[in-house]
């Protein structure tokens, strides 16, 4: 095994044998082979990757596509059959909730006992046992059954033995989606600074936390790796398949896309919209050239027509500008200031409860704020019919920004909140750049109506 990789997967495959009935598993040990009375199930197949010391990988994926079996084998719990796992360094494992532990135990036995199974000796658990009691912070549950713990009590315990056993590598299985909010940031605050030195694998269905805290992503689908690389690539593709086949599932439903008869012929259709006028860009830094050098200055890229996307195609859209407060499109903003997302789309098909809504997102894919016409619109529905061109106004006060890249996600579809049909979901549709900010900490800064201090 090389040096550098801490985890090393080589055309890792797990096969379970499902059995209709439990005669037919006696049957099977019985013959010995002779005939086959089970049906096989690949929760694995074939799959490989390196992770190299330091890195912090995601794994994402829809529930059965063997996230967990992944993880297990990794921690050694699961067996494989067939492939080759090889690991180097100490793992400190949290998988499956209440795993490792004992519930006839205490909270005190089991912390000695979950630290002893990870390698660390007792004289040193002893040690640190005031570090993870705080930790932990069960108050006197600490000294009762684990059996009487809640999930989240569960969760604490667990976490709070795995940070202090001194591991190279943390394997983590969506535990933190049970804990409450102050308890997952004092688990964020403490991943981030292993991260500095260790090796994390972790599953979980948040993308915004792969994409946030990863440097790489795994996706897997049905036992195979469909893709691998950057968090952020990596999410958006997934997103798109999810969405895609959940409008495949509707598609069966309602009996397909549209009629020929709703068909229009879209070259058409953009040549008349691109042919009205478009008022000129003006640069919304003018009025203030005699500010600091600390003003949030936004310089804005042009709309990207043919920037990825994925959807049913009902709608096209067709322009998206950042305006300001008179709809004047813009080539640079100011944050802190009033402005108007503005977009156009030409309705392909009827859209009987159109839906607009857009994310704004940070260089790692991180959403920060966004909105949808939705609400507004769910009792007043705005019918749009095939060849009109649909406009959407989104009115806020842009916040301000950190130094960096950002960009806008567009999507339109028909429906509601919960069930809609997806037309047009478009990554990156205009992106911006940030040049300036007065932003001292956190991801945006909102626009302060005033701030008062004064001294008595």
């Amino acid at each position: 095994m090389s040096f550098e990789y801490a985890i090393e997967v080589k055309s890792l495959s797990k096969c379970y044998q499902i059995y209709d009935k439990p005669s037919d598993r006696l049957k099977q040990m019985l013959l010995r082979g002779r005939r086959q009375y089970y049906k096989e199930f690949w929760a694995l197949n074939d799959v490989s990757f390196k992770i190299k010391k330091g890195e912090t990988v995601g794994i994402i994926g829809r529930n059965g596509s063997g996230k967990s079996t992944l993880l297990q084998m990794v921690c050694g719990t699961l067996n494989p059959t067939a492939g080759d796992i090889k690991v180097q360094g100490r793992v400190a494992a949290l998988l499956e909730l209440g795993s490792g532990f004992n519930p006839e135990f205490t909270g005190r036995e089991n912390v000695f006992f979950n630290a002893g199974v990870l390698g660390q000796s007792e004289a040193i658990t002893r040690k640190k046992f005031s570090a993870i009691e705080a930790f932990a912070d069960i108050g006197d549950f600490i000294d009762q059954p684990v059996k009487t713990y809640s999930s989240g009590m569960m969760v604490r315990l667990a976490f709070a033995v795995i940070a202090h056993v001194d591991a190279d590598i943390l394997v983590i299985d969506e535990a933190l989606a049970v804990g409450d909010a102050f308890f997952t940031q004092k688990c964020m605050r403490f991943l981030r600074e292993f991260m500095q030195h260790g090796t994390v694998l972790f599953v979980s269905h948040d993308t915004a936390a792969v994409k946030g805290l990863c440097t790489h992503a795994i996706w897997l689908d049905k036992g195979l790796v469909k893709q691998r690389g950057e968090p952020k690539d990596v999410c958006e593709q997934y997103l798109q398949a999810y969405y895609e086949s959940q409008q495949t599932d509707q598609e069966a439903a309602t009996g397909g896309n549209r009629s020929a008869a709703q068909q229009v012929n879209i070259e058409s259709l953009l040549a008349k919209h691109a042919a009205i006028e478009k008022p000129a860009h003006i640069d919304q830094r003018l009025p203030f050239l005699n500010a600091s050098n600390l003003r949030n200055d936004l310089r804005l890229f042009e709309f990207k027509p043919d920037a990825p996307s994925f959807g049913q195609g009902g709608s096209r859209v067709i322009s998206v500008a950042l305006c300001n407060a008179q709809g004047q499109p813009m080539s640079w903003a100011v944050g802190g200031e009033d402005v108007e997302l503005l977009i156009e789309a030409i309705a392909l098909q009827k859209l009987h409860s159109p839906i607009v809504g857009f994310v704004v997102k940070d260089r790692l894919g991180q959403t920060l704020f966004g909105d949808n016409t939705f609400v507004a619109y769910e009792h007043n529905c705005c019918v749009c019919e095939t060849g009109q061109l649909l406009r959407t106004r989104f009115q806020f006060q842009m916040p301000r920004l950190p130094v960096g890249d950002y960009s806008i996600t567009i999507a339109i579809a028909d429906g509601t909140q919960e069930e809609h049909i997806q037309h047009q979901w478009i990554f990156d549709a205009v992106t911006f750049r940030s040049e300036s900010t007065s932003i001292s900490a956190g991801l945006i800064g909102i626009p302060m109506q005033n701030i008062f201090m004064d001294v008595r």
